[in-house]
């Protein structure tokens, strides 16, 4: 796994011909929700052994070889609000949320992030995918040639107990699912450590620096043009690097 040092992270908008398919490559398989605890990604209490992750407070991240991590800052507050794992010119954004203990929020959600797409005259799909209903959002976008395309994002989403992951995939990983096979098993590898203080639900549980990093505070950099976020809370789209 490789982590800078506070160098700002380089994201290239994709941009893709208006008749390629999302995910048109290898069939969908729905993957039942109770089979979460088997297959990933886990709750804290579902691992013996902590040791060897990547602790960033909320999540715990299984490292890789050729696997580059990168934390996502809020510009008003400096506070860490995702995590990206960028590996082989695709990326995997990742959030932990309150749910409650009844019930979850990724039907919800993907309603809100159809809104939210839609307003910015983009489109979405719901298909099936290893992790079951999935989103595949496409905005509008231009190419460096001046033609017109779009940019996509694909939605993956996990309900755990009183918590909630969401994983947005961005570059070739949004669009053909055998690329998108390393980063889907990482998903599945992804620790999340909710805690035991009550929280209202969608609030983002907490991130941090790892406690063993000798890294600086993360400092933002420039909008880059991230996949649209489902709305509460709302990070900002700052990124750095971190040591």
């Amino acid at each position: 796994m490789v982590f800078g040092r506070g160098r700002k992270a380089k994201q290239e908008q994709q941009t893709e011909p208006e008749d390629r398919d999302p995910v048109a490559e290898g069939p969908a398989v729905s993957a039942p929700g109770d089979l979460r605890a088997a297959a990933g990604p886990f709750d804290v209490s579902e691992v013996e052994n902590q040791d060897g992750y990547v602790d960033l407070g909320a999540l715990l991240i299984a490292p890789r070889e050729g696997l580059q991590l990168r934390l996502e800052v809020e510009e008003a507050t400096q506070r860490v609000v995702a995590v990206t794992l960028d590996m082989d010119g695709s990326s995997l954004q990742l959030q932990a949320f309150a749910a409650p203990r009844s019930e979850g929020l990724w039907d919800e959600i993907r309603e809100q992030i159809g809104q939210s797409v839609g307003s910015q005259g983009g489109q979405v799909e719901e298909i099936q995918g290893p992790f079951g209903t999935e989103l595949v959002a496409k905005l509008p976008a231009g190419g460096a040639d001046g033609s017109s395309g779009y940019r996509v994002a694909r939605f993956i989403g996990v309900d755990g107990p009183r918590w909630f992951l969401r994983g947005v995939l961005g570059g070739d990983a949004a669009l053909d699912r055998d690329i998108a096979a390393a980063l889907e098993d990482m998903f599945r590898q992804v620790v999340v450590v909710r805690g035991e203080n009550p929280m209202p639900p969608r609030e983002l549980l907490q991130l941090r620096l790892p406690r063993d990093s000798n890294a600086p505070a993360p400092l933002a950099s420039p909008d880059l043009g991230q996949a649209p976020d489902l709305g509460q809370p709302e990070p900002g789209p700052e990124i750095t690097q971190i040591g």
